[in-house]
């Protein structure tokens, strides 16, 4: 039986643990576990922060600090779900849904009766047009739909933050400083020195995040098949968890531990709390007019 080339969530490579663990900083990676009926309901989702200690390279390859992912994270039990679920939702909402085919009254033709319907030792025939020839039209076949699924915001931030903080557990995670300045001009060649001094392997896939991709870096890593840049508007849950390894900069570090860390939780509801209140009418307004 042939095997499928495209991605299995549950074979994804930051899903494993790794031989460098750190028993000081509460990190887990996540672990598959099977589903039985007799399973009792899921707890209430709860919310933790996993911090990650990652090193700091330079353009060169040389380590020349540390920096830290403190981001939030679902609890091991439940991870797996979230995480497919986000995944889930995003391949099904790239559907387009314009597949479409002719049922036997759609296509073109087979109006007329082809011949008698005895005395010819024939089986009875109505239409040219019938599924059971070429040319006719098609049983049960796709027509245009919508394909898309609704997931909630919150929801769908803790499973890109679950999938980045375990790839950061798993020691599939570097942050390399910024390095648009560093090519004057497209070239491959040198991009891909570049990831060979940072110990990437150009036939391995590898994922960057950066807030902002200059030309000549895009140009110069443009036809590595392998590598996929992305920035904080492009970041997916797919490209995440296809990845062999995830690359940052200081300022995606900066920007994952401001978007996805613990420390903005209940911003969102204080904003529509002050919106709300500002919103409001003056008192007296009304009498004034």
């Amino acid at each position: 039986m042939a095997t499928s080339s495209s991605l299995s969530f549950f074979s994804s490579s930051i899903f494993f643990p790794s031989s460098k663990k750190n028993p000081k900083n509460s990190i887990y990676v996540l672990h598959h576990t099977k589903f039985s009926p007799n399973n009792v309901l899921p707890k209430p989702l709860v919310v933790s922060s996993q911090l990650a200690n990652l090193p700091v390279l330079s353009f060169t390859g040389e380590k020349i600090g540390e920096t830290f992912l403190d981001l939030k994270s679902a609890p091991p039990d439940t991870a797996r779900a979230v995480v497919h679920r986000g995944l889930v939702t995003d391949m099904q909402n790239k559907r387009r849904g314009t597949a479409s085919t002719l049922t036997r009254g759609e296509v073109r033709g087979g109006g007329k009766k082809p011949y008698p319907q005895k005395k010819t030792g024939r089986a009875r025939r109505g239409s040219q047009r019938t599924p059971l020839r070429p040319g006719g039209g098609v049983i049960f076949g796709p027509k245009p739909r919508d394909w898309s699924i609704k997931i909630n915001r919150k929801e769908k931030k803790l499973a890109i933050s679950t999938a980045i903080s375990s790839a950061a557990a798993a020691a599939n995670t570097i942050v390399v400083e910024e390095f648009d300045e560093k090519f004057e001009k497209p070239k491959t060649k040198e991009f891909i020195e570049a990831m060979r001094r940072w110990g990437l392997d150009p036939k391995q896939k590898a994922t960057f995040l950066m807030m902002d991709v200059s030309e000549n870096v895009e140009k110069s890593s443009r036809n590595i098949g392998t590598l996929k840049m992305l920035t904080p508007r492009t970041l997916n849950l797919f490209d995440i968890l296809d990845a062999e390894t995830l690359v940052l900069t200081p300022s995606s570090v900066d920007f994952l531990n401001g978007r996805y860390g613990v420390e903005l939780e209940g911003e969102d509801d204080e904003e529509e709390v002050e919106e709300e209140e500002g919103s409001e009418p003056e008192e007296g307004s009304n009498a004034s007019e």
